[in-house]
């Protein structure tokens, strides 16, 4: 079982800058992909970013393409989300996902991560 616990969220003004980090402890090496997802109150979770473990392949919701970059450190089992020109609708809990259950299917789904992390709040004021 792998858990995953998220750090770095809090509260930034529009046009400025967060990093999330995610640290995976457990069985690491059975990871195929990491994921943000992020919910905001009444809405459903969408997804933000993905990473495959191998290899490195990036996806990025368009929503944040340009602003957003998801990277990994294979060392520190960790993996971050660099927020960049933020809005005030990136205002989300946003959370960290791991998929460790097969390599297939859509890297941009909620239904295919098995492991989540307990979230973080951004808030992005104007």
């Amino acid at each position: 079982q792998v858990q995953l616990v998220e750090s770095g969220g809090g509260l930034v003004q529009a046009g400025g800058s967060l990093r999330l980090s995610c640290a995976a402890s457990g069985r690491t090496f059975s990871t195929y992909a990491m994921a943000w997802f992020r919910q905001c109150p009444g809405k459903e979770r969408e997804f933000a970013a993905s990473i495959r473990w191998s290899g490195s392949a990036t996806y990025y919701a368009d929503s944040v393409k340009g602003r957003f970059t998801i990277s990994r450190d294979s060392a520190k089992n960790t993996v971050y989300l660099q927020m960049n020109s933020l809005k005030p609708e990136d205002t989300a809990v946003y959370y960290c996902a791991a998929k460790t259950n097969h390599p297939y299917g859509s890297l941009q789904q909620t239904d295919s991560y098995d492991v989540w992390g307990q979230g973080t709040q951004v808030t992005v004021s104007s």
